[in-house]
C-alpha cells in the first residue's frame, strides 16, 4: 500500500507514521506538512504542501489511502484563519481525494464534533455532530463532518472513515500542549506531583483521554482493513477533577462553572492564555462517548490507561519534551519569550 499522512508532523502524525512504517504492507508513505521536518523516516517521503492553496491531487496520485490529520488549533483570536485552513482546507483534501482516484480516506474529527449531552450516559457515533456553538473547534469539526456527509454521498466507491478520539496525549507533544492551552506562563517546576497547589473541581468536567501511540494504531487499523463509518475513541477511566486531583497530588477547590469560565475569559482576554473560552464550555458539554464499535469492528483495544496518558505529557511539560518538526518543537526560553510577545494564541499552531 501507498498511505499519504496530510498533517504529519503534529502530534498524532508523527506517531501514525511511525505505526504504518511498522506495517510490513504499507510499502511507502508520503508525510505532508507545511514545514517539512528535520525528522529522517525509513519509508516516508516527506512533501511540503499547504491544504488551503497547494494543489494536492499531484501528492494524492496512485495512494491507497489518505489520512487527513492536518488542523489548525490556533490562532484562536483570529477565527476566519482557522475556518479558511480546518473547513476549505479538509474540502480540498477531499476534492482531491475524489481527483487522484483514491480509494480510502480517513479523516480525524473529534469527539468535540459531537452535540452536547449530559455526561449520565455515553453515546455511540450515532449520537448527531452539531457542535457546540461556543466553540470554534466544536463548529469546525460539526461543519467538516456535514461536507463528508456530501463528499461519502457523491462518491459511493471511496471508503470514508471518521475517527472521533477524545483528548490525546504524548510526551513528545507536551510543549505543544503546553503552547495549546496553558501558554508561555506555565513554569516547568510548577507540573510536578506535589507542585500544583489545587484542582478545580467544576461540576460537569469529566474528559476522556487517549496516549497517541493507541491513537495511531487506530488509523493503522482504519488504513489497512476494509472497514468504513465512524468510530470513538478513548482509553478508560473516564478523568474528573477528583481523578486528576490524585495524579498530581493535589487538593480539590471547589469552582463553579461560572466562575471558572471568567476565570479563563479573563485570562483569554488579557492575552495570558491561548486557550478560548468556549474550549471549557465544550468542554463541559460535550458527551462521554462508547468505544464498543472500535473494539467489535475495527479490532482496536487501547495499551495505555488515560492515566498513562496524561502522566506521560505531565513529564513531558517538566522536561521541555518535543521532536524536530515545527509543531512539536521543543521547549526554550526563546520560543516562551516569542509566545509572549506576540500574545498568547496570537499564532498560528497546528495540531496533526
Amino acid at each position: 500500500m501507498r498511505v499519504v499522512v496530510v498533517g504529519a508532523t503534529g502530534n498524532v502524525g508523527t506517531s501514525v507514521v511511525r505505526a504504518l512504517e511498522a506495517d510490513e504492507s504499507v510499502t511507502s508513505i508520503a508525510g505532508v506538512a507545511r514545514r517539512l521536518p528535520g525528522l529522517k523516516s525509513g519509508r516516508t517521503v516527506w512533501h511540503r504542501a499547504d491544504v488551503v492553496t497547494s494543489d494536492l491531487s499531484q501528492i494524492f496520485d496512485g495512494a491507497d489511502a489518505v489520512v487527513h490529520l492536518a488542523w489548525l488549533f490556533q490562532p484562536t483570536r483570529n477565527a476566519m484563519a482557522t475556518w479558511r485552513a480546518n473547513v476549505l482546507g479538509s474540502m480540498r483534501v477531499f476534492q482531491a481525494v475524489a481527483e487522484a482516484g483514491v480509494p480510502a480516506l480517513v479523516y480525524a474529527s473529534s469527539v468535540g464534533a459531537y452535540s452536547p449531552r449530559p455526561k449520565d450516559e455515553p453515546v455511540d457515533e450515532s449520537w448527531p455532530t452539531h457542535g457546540c456553538a461556543g466553540a470554534a473547534y466544536g463548529r469546525e469539526k460539526a461543519y467538516v463532518e456535514r461536507v463528508l456527509d456530501v463528499f461519502e454521498n457523491g462518491n459511493p466507491g471511496i471508503r470514508v472513515v471518521r475517527m472521533r478520539p477524545g483528548f490525546i496525549f504524548k510526551r513528545a507533544a507536551a510543549t505543544e500542549q503546553r503552547r495549546l492551552f496553558a501558554g508561555p506562563l506555565l513554569p516547568r517546576r510548577l507540573v510536578k506531583a506535589g507542585n500544583i497547589p489545587f484542582v478545580p473541581d467544576i461540576p460537569g468536567l469529566k474528559l476522556q483521554v487517549l496516549h497517541t501511540e493507541d491513537a495511531a494504531e487506530a488509523y493503522r487499523l482504519a488504513v489497512v482493513r476494509p472497514v468504513s463509518g465512524a468510530f470513538n475513541l478513548a482509553a478508560d477511566p473516564v478523568l474528573d477533577p477528583p481523578a486528576l486531583a490524585d495524579l498530581l497530588g493535589a487538593r480539590l477547590v471547589p469552582v463553579s462553572p461560572g466562575l471558572a469560565r471568567a476565570a479563563v475569559a479573563a485570562g483569554w482576554h488579557l492575552r495570558l492564555v491561548p486557550a478560548a473560552p468556549g474550549l471549557l464550555e465544550m468542554a463541559l458539554q460535550i458527551p462521554l462517548m462508547r468505544m464498543d464499535r472500535a473494539r467489535e469492528v475495527l479490532g482496536w483495544t487501547p495499551a495505555y490507561s488515560s492515566v498513562d496518558a496524561v502522566r506521560s505529557v505531565l513529564e513531558g511539560m517538566r522536561e521541555g519534551a518535543g521532536l524536530d518538526t515545527a509543531p512539536l518543537a521543543p521547549d526554550s526560553g526563546r520560543r516562551r519569550l516569542r509566545e509572549f510577545a506576540t500574545g498568547a494564541g496570537t499564532r498560528s499552531t497546528p495540531e496533526g
